[in-house]
């Protein structure tokens, strides 16, 4: 991928550390840029830096160099719950510390281990003072790669690149496709592409995209039709293809003009798939039936844009549950990197295709919601479940489907 890779693409790696240990200092020499302001004072950066870059041979990676975790004051509190928001979206963790491995430290270990996150621990500045020979021994007990810098001085900075591609997760490193499995070299899929107001004028939407290059790079066929075509075009086609997939809002229509012997999806569905967990979002939309006038629920978007006169999170889903339920359904909204600790109030949390996260994010997210016991879905599924027509959206996901029948009869 080119450095104009979607961020979603990228290994997100996070440097978490105390104020002034040289975390800044560390991400210019290893980007080889001035990317984040340098100071002998501490608490210089303010909010998460990133800087996109190319890790040859890992490939495109995101560095998010953080604010010290150890600020201090209302406006340090702020900066620390924004580093933690970055816990969340982290697939490398690199501690940077002066010498110092102490309560901060390990609280940062403790987390990204208790997350599944790979860790690595960085001792800068050691050519002022070398203070590891105490702590290696235990780090390694620990598997947790020790590297030597002089970040200002660029010292160590190769021994830290070689540390990032031998600590990459594998499930980076061995990416799963959105569709290649559904799909196949020279099998057609049908892509089913609405032009409304979603879709900026001489654009297509990111997961649209996405799954198109998806196709081109499996050797695929990928045939692209509005809604209104969807019939004429298969009926262009010599034999069936493969999958269609459509637009989750085109739904209704998609499934009445595609043949029942057809497999049939979502962009969205593909997507709670390829980033996060298939089995879960659609145990979750079930718990549409639980719901009763008065419960909230939640709905989140990945990336904050400005709405529209009939947005998908904001007006049609909460219509369509509404209907669906027949009562009075309180929503809220949260988009970007926003989300709420205590889900409490929530009976469920309905959730866009995080088509703009890395699948860490996603699955963080996922994970969130399980810990406090709150039902977790997402927008394709939800809107195929309350339009009736789940089942069938869900029959190239063989597993998928048999935890949703299952789910049903219990």
């Amino acid at each position: 991928m080119s450095r104009s890779a979607p961020k979603g693409f990228r290994l997100h790696i996070g440097l978490f550390g105390r104020r002034n240990v040289g975390k800044s200092s560390l991400l210019n020499a290893i980007t080889r840029q001035t990317v984040s302001i340098v100071s002998e004072f501490a608490g210089t950066t303010t909010d998460p830096v990133e800087k996109p870059m190319e890790l040859l041979p890992l490939g495109p990676v995101l560095f998010i160099d953080t604010a010290g975790i150890d600020d201090a004051g209302a406006l340090g509190e702020l900066r620390i719950a924004r580093t933690r928001r970055v816990f969340d979206r982290t697939d490398l963790g690199v501690i940077v510390t002066d010498g110092l491995w102490g309560e901060f430290e390990e609280s940062i270990s403790s987390t990204l281990t208790e997350m599944g996150t790979p860790v690595i621990a960085v001792f800068n500045k050691t050519d002022i003072k070398d203070s590891t020979a105490g702590i290696a021994a235990m780090l390694a007990k620990r598997s947790i790669p020790l590297v030597k810098t002089a970040a200002i001085k660029g010292e160590g900075i190769l021994d830290f690149r070689q540390a990032l591609l031998d600590n990459a997760p594998a499930d980076f490193i061995n990416t799963p496709t959105i569709l290649g499995d559904l799909v196949g070299p020279n099998e057609v899929a049908v892509l089913v592409v609405p032009i409304d107001k979603e879709a900026p004028k001489g654009r297509l939407i990111l997961p649209q995209v996405q799954v198109i290059r998806d196709l081109l790079d499996l050797d695929s066929l990928a045939l692209v039709v509005k809604e209104r075509e969807l019939r004429s075009a298969l009926g262009r086609l010599n034999g069936q293809p493969k999958l269609v997939v459509t637009d989750s809002q085109a739904f209704l229509k998609v499934a009445a003009d595609t043949p029942l012997d057809v497999p049939m999806t979502s962009f969205s569905i593909l997507f709670a798939r390829f980033k996060g967990d298939l089995m879960t979002q659609t145990e979750g939309a079930i718990a549409i039936d639980g719901l009763r006038r008065g419960d909230r629920v939640l709905i989140a978007e990945a990336c904050s844009h400005h709405p529209i006169a009939d947005d998908i999170g904001r007006v049609k889903i909460p219509r369509w549950i509404t209907q669906y339920v027949g009562s009075k359904i309180e929503f809220d909204v949260v988009a970007g990197h926003d989300f709420p600790d205590d889900l409490s109030q929530y009976e469920l949390v309905i959730h866009c295709g995080a088509c703009m996260w890395n699948r860490r994010e996603m699955l963080s997210r996922l994970l969130l919601c399980k810990r406090a016991g709150i039902p977790i879905t997402n927008y394709g599924l939800i809107i195929a479940y309350s339009l009736g027509i789940l089942e069938r959206a869900l029959a190239p996901f063989p597993a998928a489907l048999e935890a949703y029948l299952k789910g049903k009869q219990g």
